[in-house]
């Protein structure tokens, strides 16, 4: 699996570097970064979607402690829809993101909690921009079409894209409805939304379907998107 896992990509694009604080929707992001690790295993080989479920095709560590912790949990239970996985997985899953982060140092943990522990308030300003700088520069050559996405960074762009991300690509106005284009043409290019069959995706069948899949949810779970304000 790559050293930094699509959780944490989703992560570091959603702080601000300065002030440590996430930018957009909390919960959005939270459902984000647990289809992301479904998003992980997949990749590795490990899941599937099949009759509607989540299945474990290989029960194998991959080495990354939470998707294995995930793996595990998978494993054990009973089968479950994508959308049922994503809730189960999201909560707790940004902390345990965040002080992975900054124990290899990319970020720190500024605590500002207040009124005697009564108000718990934590920054996680950037360390090392060089992670998130990488993430941003696969996504802009992706956004502007220099090159075909490798299966990770279609995977993230349809990530982006599900979880309304676009304004923390540094975007405003109209860019924000161009970049959610582009980054919708990506996903279908991969397979991920149907306007391409399974046989033509830039991406490996038994992970489009996956990720479509876990697109579908996340897309139910925050419902419609607010129309943009005049």
């Amino acid at each position: 699996m790559s050293s930094v896992a699509l959780a944490e990509e989703l992560l570091l694009l959603a702080y601000d570097n300065e002030s440590g604080k996430a930018i957009g929707s909390r919960i959005g992001l939270d459902l984000g970064m647990a289809a992301a690790i479904l998003v992980e295993l997949a990749l590795a080989g490990r899941i599937a979607y099949s009759d509607g479920t989540i299945i474990v095709t290989d029960a194998k560590p991959t080495g990354e402690p939470i998707a294995d912790d995930v793996l595990v949990r998978i494993a054990a239970d009973t089968p479950h829809t994508p959308a049922s996985w994503v809730q189960r997985l999201r909560h707790g899953l940004r902390a345990r993101v965040l002080a992975d982060l900054c124990t290899r140092g990319v970020i720190c943990d500024v605590d500002e909690t207040a009124m005697d522990g009564y108000v718990h308030l934590h920054r996680y300003p950037t360390i090392d921009a060089s992670v998130e700088r990488e993430v941003r520069e696969r996504l802009s050559k992706a956004l502007t079409g220099e090159e075909v996405p490798a299966e990770r960074t279609a995977a993230l762009a349809t990530l982006v894209s599900a979880v309304r991300m676009e304004p923390t690509l540094g975007l405003s106005g109209a860019e924000v409805q161009e970049a959610h284009k582009q980054l919708e043409k990506i996903a279908g290019g991969a397979g991920f939304s149907g306007s391409v069959g399974l046989e033509e995706s830039t991406i490996r069948p038994s992970v489009a379907l996956v990720i479509a899949a876990l697109a579908r949810a996340i897309h139910q779970a925050l419902g419609a998107p607010r129309p943009a304000a005049s």
